[in-house]
């Protein structure tokens, strides 16, 4: 989701939930500690120098449950870092303290909750750096179907 995304679905909600990829909420007095910009210089193994941006937003909850943000405020404070800061219109990454580390996280929508997806890492630079392609798997048992020692079928 991109920093307009998250703006225009506040305009039209009445209360903020964040729920977490195993279907669980954020507790409802949640915060929003920090919004910003994170840029991310960096090489990757094929040799080939990039650069990232994100907008992230960071969740925190503690023990003060009576304060509950409500979407104009969370609206209030992503106008207010957009005004200081010049963001572009970027993807949003949220950090959420884990059990054990802080998640980063992807975020969507699902028309009442804002869902909190995994991210995953890959090679950027694939045929670059020198990983094979995965072979097709093939079951033995499937084997038996076809006449696999035909000739021009590849199997001598």
């Amino acid at each position: 989701m991109i920093l307009s995304e998250i703006k225009n679905h506040l305009r039209n909600l009445k209360t903020i939930a964040f729920q977490l990829p195993n279907g669980e909420l954020v507790p409802a007095h949640f915060h929003v500690t920090e919004v910003g910009k994170i840029s991310k210089d960096f090489i990757d193994c094929g040799g080939k120098v990039r650069k990232e941006e994100v907008i992230n937003f960071q969740l925190w909850e503690e023990n003060d449950y009576d304060h509950r943000l409500h979407p104009e405020k969370l609206l209030k404070i992503i106008e207010l870092s957009e005004k200081m800061f010049q963001f572009d219109d970027l993807e949003i990454e949220v950090e959420y303290q884990g059990k054990a580390t802080i998640g980063k996280y992807n975020l969507d929508f699902d028309g009442k909750n804002f869902l909190l997806t995994s991210k995953v890492t890959a090679c950027l630079a694939e045929d670059a750096c020198g990983i094979p392609k995965q072979k097709p798997r093939i079951r033995i048992s499937e084997l038996g179907k076809v006449n696999s020692c035909a000739p021009g079928s590849g199997c001598c």
